[in-house]
Formats: structure tokens, sequence, C-alpha cells
């Protein structure tokens, strides 16, 4: 078995860019089990479900759910005390990171570490996962944690210190964003529309929809 657990983030970024789809296609033709936790089921339908600007959209993700295209944890064994008790625990750690003025910086949310949380249970499991997030710092808190001082000292206007004894703690995750995920479908010819344009375009509507690419990298992979 392989598993994609997939944050909120690219999950309205297809939903925004008329892609949610290619979750069905990605499940059928490369044979992966989608997962979403609790924590982003309430972020991309229960709440949405409350507001009618998004009722649409959330409507639509509530679909692919029933449908067991976006499966839940427990389809794995995986409880939801479980799952929300290692969250907090992955939560606790990211959290204390970063301090400004001897203060720590909050620099992630609950919906992105449970994916962390269900990753770690698929890797007790014996079970192959990645994880599709689309937020710059979540990815960078296991790629160049040292590269977070920069990021947070840029985004709050104040200097931010990375004072965590161990920086490598997060190392273990490996992720994809929506791009790649995208790439991967017009590989595997599992998008819609055809033409030579349309890689570059899908790209680039991931990226002003959220997944944190730069132009630089959408013109390599456009490249391969």
């Amino acid at each position: 078995m392989k598993v994609l657990i997939l944050d909120s983030g690219p999950i309205i970024n297809f939903s925004m860019n008329g892609l949610l789809y290619l979750f069905e296609k990605i499940k059928k033709e490369l044979g992966v089990k989608i997962l979403i936790t609790p924590q982003v089921k309430e972020e991309v339908v229960n709440n949405p479900l409350k507001v009618k600007r998004f009722e649409f959209e959330a409507l639509q993700i509530q679909s692919l759910i029933e449908k067991g295209i976006l499966e839940l944890p427990a389809s794995i064994d995986v409880s939801d005390k479980v799952l929300e008790e290692e969250t907090n625990a992955i939560l606790d750690k990211a959290n204390h990171f970063l301090q400004a003025k001897g203060k720590w910086i909050k620099i992630v949310s609950p919906g992105e570490m449970s994916c962390l949380a269900l990753s770690d249970e698929c890797t007790r499991k014996g079970i192959a996962n990645i994880i599709g997030v689309d937020e710059r710092t979540t990815r960078l808190l296991a790629e160049k944690p040292e590269n977070l001082e920069q990021l947070m000292s840029e985004r709050l206007h104040q200097r931010v210190q990375l004072v965590a004894p161990d920086y490598k703690i997060f190392s273990k995750y490996k992720f994809v964003r929506s791009s790649e995920l995208v790439f991967v479908a017009y590989k595997k010819n599992l998008m819609n529309v055809a033409g030579n344009k349309i890689l570059e375009a899908a790209l680039y509507a991931t990226k002003f929809k959220g997944a944190a690419i730069s132009f630089e990298e959408i013109d390599e992979m456009k490249k391969l």
C-alpha cells in the first residue's frame, strides 16, 4: 500500500483550479490511498459549509469523501484519539522552534501537524507515504529549518531566532506540492485537457492559488 496524505492546501488549490477530479484519477491510476485527517476535514469541509461563499467547494470535497476517494485515518485503523495526541505532541515541538523577543513564535497549525502525525502512524505500520503540503513553513521545518529564521523575520518584521535544540527532528517527513501532483498527472495523461501549454498553465495556476513554488522551479519542470 502507498498513501498520499493531504493537508488542506492542495485540496483547496485543486478545488479553486477545477482539478478535484484528479484525486480520483490519481487514486485509481497510481494505486495510492488518499487520506485526510479529521483536522483537515474540519478546514476543508466542516467550517466552509457554514459560509455561503465556500459552501459549493466544501460540498464537492465532501462528495469525494462520501465516494471513498478521500479517506479518513480509520480506514487504516488509526483512531482519532491517537492521532490527536500525536498531533498535539508534534505541534508543541514545532511551535518551540523559534523565538522573537524571548517569546515563542507559533509557526504551524494543527491541520498541518496532524498530517505529520498520520505519516508517523503509516510509517509504524510499514506503509510508504508522502504528505501533500503547499505551505512553505511546514516544508522548511523538515527540509531546511535554518531558513525559517529569515522567512519568519521577514513575515513578522522583527528579528526571529531559531533556538530548537534539535533542528533535524522533522527531517524524516517527505512532501509533495500541488504543483508536483499536477506535473505527475500531466505526465500520466490524467488531465481532462491537452495541448502544449497545459502543463505550464496548470503549474502557474497552482502557484497563484497557494503552492510555494518559484518561477525557476516551474521552468525546470517544463523541461522534464
